[in-house]
C-alpha cells in the first residue's frame, strides 16, 4: 500500500560487570590446557563458521515474502518458471518495501551485543509466546471494552494474540506471490489450529494503457487478483483455550498495478445506507477502496459477496456455539478489513462479536462512516508505526483532509526507534513493512518502557527482507575475541554467559 523499549538490559548489564574469574591456576592454564576448554574451542570456531554461514549474503535476491517459518511452499510453486522469477523481481520494485532505498547505508549504530540471544533470534526456529488460556477473558481481548487497560502497559495475552493475527497476514503474501499466475491452492497456515474454507478475489475495473500491459508481466495487469482468504479454528483444545471458535478474514496489501492505481483514487464515494444507519451525514468511503471491494468479474464475485456468502455459512454450521469473526489486513488489507467488518455486521444475523486488527492501515473514509462502523458495535484496533507514513493518508493534504477523511477505532502504537535492532532512522518502506510491526508489537511493554528483553520472536525474516535497515551489530559476524573459553564453572569471561547454541542455519 502506499500502501504493505532499550532492549538487552541483561545485555548492557553483562557488558559493566566484571568479568568471571575461572577456577583454574595460571601456570595451569599455560603448561597444561584443559580438556573442557579444548572442547570450547571447538566449539566456538564451529558457532562462528555457522554464524558465517547464516549471515553472509544469499548468492541470489531473495523473494519479497519469504515462506513461512513452518509452512510448506506450494508444491506447484517450488519449480518456479523463469517468467514467474522475472515477474517477483518486477513485483519487488512495486512492493513499498522496496521502492525505497536505505537511506543510510553506512549508518554505524549498533544494537547491544548478546550474542546468545541474538543467534537464537536469527536461527528462525520458533518461539512463540506460551498459549495460556484466554477462555475466561476472550470477550476483552477481542475488544468487547475498546481493550480498555489492555494497551499502555500491553497485556501478554493481547500481544500474543496481535502477532498471531498478523502471522495470517504473513500467510497470505506467502500464499499470493508463490503463486502469482493463479490461486494458491493449498497452502499452510501459521496457525495449524485453522483450516482455510474460502480464498478470496478482488477485481478493478480501472483500464491502463496498452503500453503499459506490454511492458509488465501479464500478472501484474490482470484485474482480478487473489488476495486473501476465510479461515476456521477447527481444533478443539485450541478452540477450548481460546473460549470460542474463531472465524479469521486475512488479507493482504497492495501488490499488483491495478491496485496500486485503486489506492490513488482517494475521492470520497457515497456508500448505500443499511437498516443500522441513522447518521445525519452520508457516509463516505475512498473510492479506490470501494471499487475494489465491490467489483466482480465474470469469473470471480466481488470481494464483498464472497466474504459474506462464506461467513455467513460457517455462521450457520457453528450455530449454538461461541463464535468470534476476526478481520485482519495490512495496508491495503487493513482498509479493505473495515468495510468487511461493516457489510458483516449488517448483513450476519445475529452476528458473533466482530473485531478488526489492522497494521499499518490507512485512513478509510469520513467522520460519519467512522461513527456508523462503531455504533455497530464492531470494534477496530488499528496497530500504527509512529515512523510509519501510510496511517497519515488520505489526509496529508490539507484539501483531502478538509473533506473529511477519519480514523476508525482505537489505535496501539508503536515506534520502531525503540528496537534494538532497528535503526532508529530506518527507511519510509521498512516503517511500513508488516514483519517491522510484527517485531515491534512482540518488543512493546507500554510507552516510554524499553523493549522486551525476553522478545521471542524471530529476526530471520526482518534479515532477509530489511537487511540495510538493521543495526550493524545484528547483521556482522562475530569476532573471535568477542567469544571467550568456557571454564570449568560453565561461565564465560565475555558479554555473554553459558554455552553457545550452534544456530540452526
Amino acid at each position: 500500500m502506499l500502501m504493505t523499549v532499550a532492549a538487552a538490559v541483561p545485555a548492557l548489564s553483562r557488558l559493566a560487570s566484571p568479568a568471571p574469574q575461572t577456577s583454574f591456576p595460571s601456570h595451569h592454564l599455560q603448561t597444561h590446557p584443559p580438556q573442557s576448554l579444548k572442547s570450547a574451542a571447538v566449539d566456538i570456531r564451529t558457532h562462528i563458521a555457522n554464524l558465517d554461514r547464516l549471515l553472509k549474503p544469499a548468492p541470489s535476491p531473495p523473494p519479497p515474502f519469504p515462506a513461512e517459518d513452518n509452512a510448506e511452499v506450494l508444491p506447484n510453486a517450488a519449480a518456479a518458471s523463469p517468467a514467474i522469477s522475472a515477474a517477483g523481481k518486477l513485483f519487488n520494485a512495486l512492493n513499498i518495501s522496496n521502492l525505497f532505498l536505505s537511506l543510510h547505508a553506512e549508518d554505524k549504530k549498533k544494537s547491544p551485543r548478546s550474542l546468545a540471544h541474538l543467534h537464537r533470534l536469527l536461527s528462525g526456529s520458533p518461539r512463540q509466546s506460551p498459549r495460556s488460556s484466554i477462555a475466561s477473558r476472550w470477550l476483552l481481548l477481542h475488544g468487547a471494552d475498546n481493550w480498555t487497560g489492555l494497551l499502555d502497559p500491553l497485556d501478554e495475552h493481547l500481544r500474543r494474540e496481535l502477532v498471531h493475527y498478523g502471522d495470517f497476514v504473513q500467510s497470505a503474501y506467502t500464499a499470493f506471490h508463490s503463486n502469482t499466475l493463479s490461486s494458491p491452492a493449498n497452502f499452510a497456515l501459521s496457525d495449524r489450529s485453522y483450516r482455510v474454507t474460502r480464498s478470496l478475489f478482488a477485481t478493478s475495473p480501472v483500464d491502463i494503457p496498452s503500453w503499459l500491459k506490454t511492458s509488465i508481466p501479464p500478472w501484474m495487469t490482470r484485474p482480478t487478483s487473489w488476495i486473501g482468504f476465510v479461515a476456521v479454528c477447527d481444533n478443539a483444545r485450541e478452540i477450548s483455550r481460546m473460549g470460542r471458535r474463531d472465524i479469521v478474514i486475512s488479507l493482504r496489501g497492495t501488490a499488483t498495478a491495478l491496485e496500486w492505481a485503486e489506492n490513488f483514487r482517494s475521492g470520497l464515494h457515497v456508500i448505500p445506507a443499511d437498516s443500522s444507519s441513522a447518521a445525519v451525514a452520508a457516509p463516505k468511503v475512498s473510492s479506490g477502496f470501494w471499487s475494489l471491494y465491490k467489483t466482480a468479474s465474470p469469473e470471480t464475485p466481488s470481494l464483498s459477496s464472497a466474504v459474506v456468502d462464506e461467513v455467513r455459512r460457517l455462521v450457520e454450521i457453528y450455530k449454538g456455539e461461541e463464535l468470534s469473526i476476526t478481520v485482519t489486513g495490512h495496508s491495503l488489507g487493513a482498509a479493505l478489513a473495515q468495510l468487511v467488518a461493516d457489510e458483516l455486521s449488517a448483513e450476519i444475523e445475529d452476528s458473533p462479536p466482530i473485531a478488526v486488527v489492522s497494521f499499518g492501515g490507512p485512513r478509510v473514509g469520513n467522520r460519519a462512516f467512522a461513527e456508523r462502523v462503531e455504533k455497530k458495535g464492531v470494534k477496530v484496533l488499528r496497530v500504527v508505526n509512529a515512523q510509519d507514513v501510510v496511517p497519515r493518508v488520505p489526509g496529508v493534504l490539507p484539501r483531502v483532509r478538509d473533506g473529511g477523511y477519519a480514523h476508525v477505532g482505537v489505535e496501539l502504537r508503536v515506534d520502531n526507534r525503540v528496537s534494538p535492532y532497528l535503526k532508529p532512522d530506518t527507511d519510509l518502506a521498512s516503517a511500513h513493512d508488516l514483519e517491522a510491526y510484527l517485531h515491534l508489537v512482540d518488543g512493546f511493554m507500554g510507552t516510554g518502557c524499553p523493549f522486551r528483553a525476553n522478545a521471542k520472536r524471530s529476526l530471520s525474516r526482518l534479515l532477509k527482507q530489511q537487511r540495510p535497515n538493521l543495526k550493524e551489530i545484528s547483521v556482522s559476524r562475530p569476532r573471535p575475541g568477542d567469544l571467550q573459553a568456557v571454564g570449568s564453572s560453565g561461565r564465560v569471561s565475555g558479554v555473554h554467559q553459558g554455552y553457545l547454541a550452534s544456530p540452526s542455519g
